[in-house]
């Protein structure tokens, strides 16, 4: 089983090759990039961000649709919120092998700091990671350098390096997995 990676149109150039490769030596599993087009939903205007849930929903009918039984992370630009959060890096939705992870709050720029793209890439990847890791059943973790931990600010995020001993047992006998 491979992870497919569907792209916003609007993601930065450049982002999508270094994110697959680090998410495929991460999680230690192939990763590739799908071509098709995702249509959002769920926009909340008064919030100005999407809602993560109602995308999670669409990406649900999407892989019915088209018959997808891999695990599916898609990657949007725009802000992502739930119904009683203000935002979230990501989400992912375990009985639908799908995820969905933002960028908006993962670049230097949202912060008023200056751009980097190492940041942004190394970011995405642990932030995918973290959401591809509950699609395998994995839980927020308590070590704050571990890819399971539940980051609450960009600073928690950047702390994260790796799966810790544990989480990476879980996720290498999860099953199902092809490995590289």
């Amino acid at each position: 089983m491979r992870i497919k990676i569907f792209w916003d149109p609007q993601a930065p150039v450049g982002l999508q090759r270094p994110a697959v490769r680090g998410l495929s030596s991460l999680l230690n599993m192939p990763v590739e990039m799908a071509e098709h087009r995702f249509f959002l939903n769920g926009f909340d205007p008064s919030r100005n961000q999407y809602d993560a849930q109602k995308i999670l929903s669409r990406i649900q009918l999407y892989k019915r649709q088209h018959g997808m039984t891999e695990p599916v992370l898609l990657v949007i630009s725009q802000d992502l919120c739930l119904s009683r959060q203000d935002f979230v890096f990501g989400l992912a939705r375990e009985s639908v092998g799908a995820a969905v992870v933002s960028i908006a709050r993962l670049e230097n720029r949202f912060y008023g700091r200056e751009d980097d793209h190492a940041d942004l890439v190394g970011r995405l990847v642990r932030e995918g990671a973290h959401e591809i890791g509950h699609l395998f059943g994995l839980e927020h973790c308590a070590s704050r350098e571990c890819v399971m931990h539940h980051p609450a600010t960009l600073g928690e995020l950047d702390r994260k390096k790796a799966f810790c001993s544990a989480c990476r047992a879980r996720l290498t006998s999860a099953e199902g997995i092809d490995r590289i």
